[in-house]
């Protein structure tokens, strides 16, 4: 798939903004994966945080197998940022748009990896570590699982982070061929 046929598709969905990276120039720092497992409750916890996404270079080898990746955003308008649980309810539309990409744009091809905001909440209680992922082709890592700082990334290609005082602003991967 090409990225003019991309950009022509992704025109569609209420993406705030995008940018297409070379996979090779993603810096992965050690230090982001110490931070998910210093503050982050669902270290250990998830199919789709460290451990269980891999070690670090495990990650990184994974994400630079591939020759392309497209980094996009979304936002969502709260009345409060500082009320997690009115900010992490609007990561839903944020995932029905990382869907709709993964049907719509790259046909449901396995040979994509999708990287989204927060750990995985499919299930109220995660099958892991005493059984399989219960929903491997739905379930996306968190971007910072595989050490990717997004703000790294965000000034690197002129990208907004910080959209206003009650705007929550999620970011999605996808790496591709």
């Amino acid at each position: 798939m090409n990225i003019e046929n991309i950009e022509k598709k992704i025109a569609q969905y209420p993406i705030f903004e995008y940018a297409f990276i070379d996979p090779q120039e993603i810096n992965c720092f050690p230090a982001v994966r110490s931070i998910c497992q210093i503050e982050c409750p669902q270290f250990g916890q998830s199919w789709s945080c460290p451990p269980a996404v891999g070690s670090l270079e495990e990650c990184e080898s994974r994400i630079k197998d591939y020759p392309n990746a497209l980094i996009f955003s979304t936002i969502s308008e709260v009345t409060d940022l500082l009320n997690m649980a009115e900010m992490l309810s609007t990561r839903g539309e944020h995932i029905e748009v990382v869907e709709a990409l993964k049907k719509e744009v790259f046909e449901d091809s396995d040979e994509i990896l999708i990287l989204t905001a927060e750990s995985c909440a499919i299930c109220e209680d995660c099958a892991y570590p005493d059984a399989k992922c219960r929903h491997p082709h739905k379930m996306y890592p968190c971007v910072e699982s595989h050490a990717i700082s997004v703000t790294d990334i965000c000034e690197k290609n002129n990208l907004s982070f910080l959209n206003g005082h009650n705007v929550v602003t999620w970011f999605g991967m996808i790496f591709f061929n």
